[in-house]
């Protein structure tokens, strides 16, 4: 009996053939009752049974809708990284058997994006030996371009600077050209600044993310003209595939306000919860059209699948005039109570 009742059907078959039975009793009552029911007194009763079927059927329905906003407000929580938003055994409720097998998958989801985070963690780590080679190659290339390139374009900006005063014959006009040389090579220069900055990547060995980002954050927005904001709130220890990761994106996040925002201030935030670990960097440029996202422009493409590598994910929150938000968020789980097994 137990068993038909956990079915949510049977159980509403139950109780509505609980109430037809009571009212045809009652029915089958008046006729055989020697003193039968007056006419004003059959609305009465009439009335009694219809209000308590509704008042059954209101408890099923309240108990129901319960039910469904418990589960619902689960999947949200689950959605927004909560994977502890399990939820209550129910015994022999009809959702019990719902509630259940929700609980048994969140686990599982957790445990397997647990272990996608630990495998790529493995995987960049293993991936670093092979990125130190092309970070040489990178920095030695960035002294070449600091002793030759740079220095031509600042000579560049030297002569033309002074070439007004050597130009009397025509004041006008080369003022003018003199004017377009300097903003030229003063752009230029500051864009191989920029390509210097991004070649010679801040190392992370022997310093925290917030270190180094203290480090290199200021000094890049100080060479591209950026008023820039750090905020960093880290209760814990970041992990050494997830600090590389983080800074890679930074440095993508970061060189695309260069490139396209026009922006005069940005900020950057990176904090977390007790369930995620997130990246805000935020600039008060242009902005884009949302399309431009889709097609996979201005490096969201790199930086999600940097993301995704440890079980985050990546998005850029923009329209045109109201600036470009780039969000990256990852998953934080507890550390696993479980003594690993060392070989002898």
């Amino acid at each position: 009996m137990m068993r038909f009742v956990r079915n949510s059907k049977w159980e509403w078959t139950l109780y509505t053939g609980a109430i037809s039975l009571a009212m045809a009793l009652f029915f089958a009552w008046t006729e055989t009752s020697d003193s039968p029911i007056e006419g004003k007194d059959w609305y009465g009763w009439a009335a009694g049974l219809i209000v308590l079927a509704m008042a059954v059927g209101y408890v099923l329905g309240r108990r129901t809708q319960q039910r469904i906003d418990q589960l619902q407000l689960a999947i949200k929580q689950a959605a927004a990284g909560n994977w502890t938003a399990k939820l209550p055994s129910l015994g022999m409720d009809a959702f019990a058997g719902v509630f259940l097998d929700f609980n048994a998958m969140l686990s599982a989801l957790e445990s397997r994006l647990k272990l996608l985070q630990q495998l790529g963690e493995k995987s960049v780590e293993e991936v670093s030996s092979q990125e130190n080679a092309v970070l040489e190659e990178r920095r030695r290339l960035a002294r070449d371009l600091h002793d030759t390139v740079s220095q031509q374009l600042f000579a560049l900006h030297m002569s033309a600077s002074s070439l007004p005063k050597l130009l009397e014959r025509d004041a006008e006009h080369a003022a003018k050209v003199m004017e377009q040389l300097i903003a030229m090579s003063s752009t230029a220069q500051r864009q191989m600044r920029s390509l210097i900055a991004q070649l010679r990547p801040l190392e992370l060995q022997g310093r925290t993310l917030e270190e180094a980002l203290d480090r290199w954050f200021p000094d890049y927005c100080r060479q591209n003209g950026l008023q820039g904001t750090l905020d960093i709130q880290l209760r814990s220890p970041v992990s050494e595939a997830m600090e590389h990761q983080l800074f890679l994106i930074i440095q993508e996040a970061m060189a695309n306000v260069v490139k396209h925002a026009e922006a005069k201030v940005v900020r950057l935030f990176l904090g977390e919860t007790d369930r995620q670990l997130s990246l805000n960097i935020e600039d008060d440029g242009a902005g884009f059209r949302a399309e431009q996202v889709r097609t996979g422009a201005y490096g969201l493409s790199t930086m999600r699948e940097r993301a995704q590598k440890l079980g985050g994910e990546a998005e850029i929150v923009t329209k045109p005039g109201s600036g470009t938000r780039v969000k990256v968020w990852f998953p934080k789980f507890e550390p696993s109570t479980e003594k690993e097994s060392t070989p002898k």
